[in-house]
């Protein structure tokens, strides 16, 4: 079992930035793909980024592309997601999932084990 705790969200204005952290225990997170993903209200929950195990490789959904970063700190079990240039319409609930793979860091919801609670984070206008 893995349990992943999110914190870091808030209300920021357009433009601003903020940096969502993800904490996992229960087992070590280095040989699982870490992924991040949101739901807004009334919408389906959705990609947002992944990364392999190593942190080699990531992914990006479209929508953040040049904008969110992620990244992981093995060693304290903890995975980031920087978030710049934010925009009224990446308000949402955000989440980080786990899941136990060596490969490409996947995007598809269903292909993650474990989840967190998720943090909001609410961008204005």
């Amino acid at each position: 079992q893995v349990q992943l705790v999110e914190s870091g969200g808030g209300l920021v204005q357009a433009g601003g930035s903020l940096r969502l952290s993800c904490a996992a225990s229960g087992r070590p997170v280095s040989r699982f793909a870490m992924g991040w993903f949101r739901q807004a209200p009334g919408k389906e929950r959705e990609f947002v980024a992944s990364i392999s195990w190593g942190g080699v490789s990531t992914r990006y959904a479209e929508s953040v592309k040049g904008r969110f970063t992620t990244s992981r700190d093995n060693d304290k079990n903890m995975v980031y997601l920087q978030m710049n240039s934010l925009k009224p319409e990446d308000t949402a609930v955000y989440y980080c999932a786990a899941d136990y793979g060596l490969g490409i860091p996947p995007t598809g919801l269903y292909e993650y084990d474990y989840w967190g609670q998720g943090t909001q984070v609410t961008v204005s206008s």
